[in-house]
């Protein structure tokens, strides 16, 4: 028992002696606590205008609670105002010290700032302002206080005001940004009027000036009234013979062709051994035919003739023919999207219902026009003859069917900026790194022409071609594929482009070309011309004709 008794003592020793350990830990923790907090309010009291200088709402909060148990609300609303002077006070010595480093850029912005710090600097050094409110222990004046605070917030707000003006001089990212918003409108407004230029450019180009009118005008009625006088001659022997040199120019512009015509034949060393073939519409054919009849050309031979002359251009042998009838072809060219017209100005050239003419595509059918020819060279109406072409036809084209100066430079001018890569068929047959090559002066061997049969291949592409997806329209794209490998390259001293819309090209190369073409919308007989070229081209006009005279073309 007594064995038992003892141990029932020590244990309860024990437990008494683990109750004082715990309640000792206890006043001993709470006792730091105490000591931190005391400390806390010691330097809260003791330091009131030191807070960070962008504390946060609940810090002003905390910072007001404490001020409210030491002083008065007047007390209270000093220290606020007295913090907010001191923060201001900060940010403008900031801006300030980044101005310096600016230098003289923004040398009237640094004085702003300092004489604003200094403002803040010499509120608190007033007599009165010290004396009452910071050095006095005695309550603080409510009227005192209201006009220091009124003082400090115009100062405030000033200091808001420049820190905000000045901010983009200083925000570095504010200023790429700035930047690059101002790029990009200029870019829209660049855009928009290059759309809007390209589309006044294309409606000055397409439009029939009211010269050429007039002049075709003139001439059908000189025809009318001379009836007799403009009968048509039976066709010359010339027309036929293949120990000539001929030309073939297809068009509907009188003035235009005349001035290719005078510029052959006054470049010519033997005229009377050059025959130009020039084929017309029906609407222009009487006004043609009486021009080269009033102004006969000197020894050389020019025949006029119309598309309809050739009977066997008709539907049901040429593809484009036939494609005009196609609805969808006709709702592309000639449907009204007048609303649309300068945000489709890029595809405009390509709605040009010129690309459907049959002047446009008589070029695929000239060994069948002139079936007793050999060879013959082809020229658009608005290229300039500079010199005599009979070398042409002396070229060896090495079996091949077009003589051609060829465009491409670097990556420019290749087979895929004209045919569509994405359709299998091209994708398989053609090269799309292959040089494109110029219509407009081109010598064509009519044999190898026929024995190759291109017209038979033209006539397949073009089939393939009516809903447009393998090139968009023109007569460029089905002749590079009509005549893929089947094309001699020529010198580029026989074909000069780019007088229609460059005007870089230098003078020394235009002297030097045998044919200049102005090719683009700037052409020779409009007003949007280029002047530093006009006079080439005009200076074949035959100003003399009186219709000309009296069209007023601007000579």
């Amino acid at each position: 028992m007594a064995v038992v008794v003892r141990g029932g003592r020590g244990g309860g020793s024990a437990i008494a002696g683990g109750l004082r350990n715990f309640f000792s830990y206890r006043i001993f923790v709470s006792a730091m606590f105490t000591l931190l907090f005391l400390a806390t309010l010691s330097v809260f009291f003791s330091h009131p205008s030191q807070f960070p200088p962008h504390s946060t709402t609940g810090n002003a909060y905390v910072h007001r609670t404490f001020l409210a148990l030491k002083s008065d609300p007047l007390k209270t609303r000093l220290n606020l105002i007295y913090k907010q002077a001191n923060d201001h006070i900060v940010l403008v010595n900031a801006y300030a010290a980044y101005a310096r480093k600016l230098k003289l850029e923004i040398s009237r912005q640094l004085n702003l700032f300092d004489d604003l710090a200094n403002n803040f600097s010499h509120l608190a050094l007033k007599p009165s302002y010290r004396t009452s409110l910071f050095e006095s222990d005695g309550p603080v004046g409510e009227d005192l206080l209201r006009q220091l605070e009124k003082e400090v917030k115009d100062k405030v707000k000033y200091a808001r005001l420049m820190v905000a003006e000045s901010k983009e001089s200083y925000d570095n990212q504010l200023k790429i940004q700035k930047l690059k918003d101002t790029i990009f409108a200029v870019n829209e407004l660049l855009i928009k009027a290059k759309k809007n230029g390209a589309f006044a450019s294309l409606i000055a180009a397409k439009s029939t000036p009211k010269s050429l009118h007039c002049l075709a005008m003139r001439l059908m009625g000189e025809r009318i009234a001379n009836r007799e006088k403009y009968r048509d001659d039976e066709p010359k022997p010339e027309f036929e013979d293949p120990t000539l040199y001929h030309y073939a120019i297809f068009s509907d512009n009188v003035i235009a062709v005349s001035v290719v015509v005078n510029s052959v034949v006054k470049n010519a060393k033997e005229p009377w051994k050059h025959v130009i073939h020039v084929v017309t519409d029906r609407m222009n054919i009487a006004a043609m035919k009486v021009w080269f009849k009033m102004r006969l050309v000197e020894g050389a031979h020019v025949e006029v003739k119309a598309v309809e002359d050739y009977t066997f251009l008709n539907s049901s042998y040429v593809p484009v023919l036939r494609q005009k009838d196609s609805v969808n072809l006709q709702k592309f060219y000639f449907e009204n999207r007048a609303e649309k017209a300068t945000k489709e100005v890029n595809n405009l050239k390509f709605k040009d219902p010129k690309y459907l003419s049959m002047l446009n595509h008589l070029r695929f059918y000239l060994p069948e026009m002139y079936p007793k020819l050999h060879r013959i060279l082809f020229l658009d109406d608005d290229v300039v003859v500079q010199k005599d072409l009979t070398t042409l036809w002396n070229i060896d084209l090495n079996g091949k069917v077009n003589g051609a100066v060829e465009t491409c430079f670097g990556s420019f001018h290749r087979f895929s900026q004209y045919l569509n890569f994405s359709h299998p068929l091209i994708r398989e047959k053609f090269n799309p790194k292959a040089c494109a090559w110029a219509f407009g002066m081109n010598i064509f061997d009519l044999d190898a022409w026929r024995s190759e049969k291109c017209t038979d291949q033209y006539h397949y592409w073009q089939n393939l071609n009516e809903d447009r997806t393998l090139w968009k329209l023109g007569t460029l794209p089905p002749g590079l594929i009509t005549f893929y490998s089947k094309t001699k390259s020529l010198d580029k001293s026989w074909h000069v482009l780019g007088l229609g819309y460059n005007p870089s090209i230098s003078m020394d190369e235009i002297n030097n070309a045998a044919v200049i073409h102005f090719n683009g919308n700037m052409k020779p007989w409009l007003d949007i011309a280029m002047n530093q070229f006009k006079h080439l081209w005009t200076k074949y006009v035959d100003s003399e004709m009186e219709f000309v005279q009296m069209c007023n073309f601007g000579l």
